[in-house]
């Protein structure tokens, strides 16, 4: 009965959904090249890639969770040599910085929608032997299928936003029937533990384990990415440089407006805004040039040949990038924070040794910034007026910035190992249905 409510749900906000679709993909071309393989047309080359075994589908939605996703199956690689792993993305950019640096992965494909038929096709192509869906991604068809099927279902680096939980909450009896299709959880603290509890997991099948992007922010940061990122910008060695980070509208006004206090006090301080959605690149420049700041560069002008000499302020208007720039900041804002967005990863520039500044909403990040507020390497600061004022005292003493910084990238190298903790549990899993 659960399903058919499910599915009657389903087919209509797909009715009511399509026309809103069908607008996006016709006006922006946005989802036009996932949504083929969405309905289950996979790619020849993809299905004809998928060899060996056994053979193990993982699954992260987008960038964030592709980032935990990459050092698992750099594990299980090492693990088992011979495994065909398939890694799935929903979005389109997920998928880019998939085939980046996931590139243990085997073969590359979109996630396909909940739609019993489309999964089944999918499932038939792919024919795995576990499903390892990365954080807290729950589709009940897809779930009650692999269970049909006799997929074991494992998840990693599971994790529940305080905004989320409340909403699972409110159907808990759905969801506690859904999530006695998982065979096990793998959770990145005990609070997200306790969250999934909550919504109806047997506790016995939870597992704390830590969080695997702590593997891959470690591994990635190094001289040579800060190496080629600095060349393509033109930034010299020792430049100063303040990196507002994942905005979202409402907080680049504020960033500008901070830039322009600092600027009277760090001539050629350079500023680097890269908004949270790239396609609001253009509507971020003009915010920009409407306070009177002229001097403007954006990352697509870069790749298509323009180089960089004087511009103060650079736009980063394409995914990919916000990583490799974390590497030439002196001082960064990560947003979705000053607006009730719940906040982003700040764990990316701590693997640089930066301080991040944010604002009060970070309710998806709480571990994160408890760990970083502990090191003195997090702040959180109320509104512009005193990001302001805490970057200005900061930047005062370069020495002390430097020092707290490097307190950020310990607490990064100190949580290291989520990855091969999840590597075992899904091995483990593997073996136990060979059983």
């Amino acid at each position: 009965m659960i399903y058919i409510i499910y599915n009657t749900i389903l087919a209509v906000a797909s009715f009511v959904l399509l026309p809103y679709y069908g607008v996006k993909i016709l006006m922006t071309g946005k989802y036009r090249k996932s949504l083929g393989a969405k309905l289950g047309r996979i790619a020849e080359g993809a299905t004809g890639a998928m060899k060996g075994s056994p053979r193990i589908w993982v699954h992260a939605v987008s960038v964030g969770e592709v980032t935990a996703a990459a050092p698992i199956i750099s594990s299980l690689r090492a693990r088992i040599p011979g495994a065909c792993i398939v890694l799935s993305t929903s979005t389109e950019t997920g998928q880019e910085m998939a085939r980046r640096i996931a590139t243990d992965a085997t073969a590359f494909i979109y996630y396909p929608l909940d739609i019993p038929f489309v999964v089944r096709r999918v499932m038939d192509l792919v024919k795995p032997d576990i499903f390892v869906p990365v954080e807290t991604e729950i589709w009940p068809n897809f779930i009650r299928i692999c269970r049909d099927r006799g997929v074991r279902i494992v998840m990693a680096n599971g994790r529940i936003s305080p905004r989320s939980v409340g909403k699972y909450r409110k159907t808990r009896l759905f969801w506690k029937r859904i999530l006695g299709l998982i065979d096990e959880i793998g959770a990145i603290s005990q609070i997200d533990a306790k969250r999934l509890e909550s919504i109806g997991m047997e506790p016995e099948r939870i597992r704390v384990m830590g969080n695997a992007k702590y593997d891959s922010l470690a591994a990635k940061a190094g001289e040579s990415l800060k190496k080629e990122i600095a060349e393509r910008l033109n930034i010299e060695p020792g430049s100063r440089v303040f990196v507002a980070a994942s905005t979202h509208a409402g907080e680049e006004e504020i960033a500008i407006e901070v830039y322009k206090k600092l600027l009277a006090k760090h001539a050629g301080l350079i500023f680097i805004i890269v908004p949270r959605h790239p396609e609001r690149g253009e509507e971020v420049r003009a915010l920009i040039m409407k306070e009177g700041i002229s001097d403007i560069i954006t990352m697509t002008e870069i790749k298509k040949g323009k180089r960089r000499n004087r511009e103060r302020v650079i736009v980063i208007d394409v995914i990919g990038e916000l990583f490799k720039v974390y590497s030439l900041a002196t001082i960064v804002f990560c947003g979705g924070s000053l607006v009730p967005k719940g906040g982003q990863n700040i764990l990316e520039a701590a693997a640089w040794g930066n301080v991040v500044l944010y604002g009060p909403s970070m309710e998806d990040f709480t571990d994160e910034r408890e760990a970083m507020e502990e090191a003195g390497a997090g702040i959180t600061v109320k509104d512009g007026g005193e990001l302001s004022d805490k970057i200005v005292t900061l930047m005062r003493d370069p020495d002390g910035l430097e020092k707290r910084g490097g307190k950020g990238r310990e607490v990064v190298l100190a949580n290291m190992g989520a990855s091969e903790r999840y590597a075992d549990m899904i091995q483990r899993s593997l073996e136990d249905r060979r059983c």
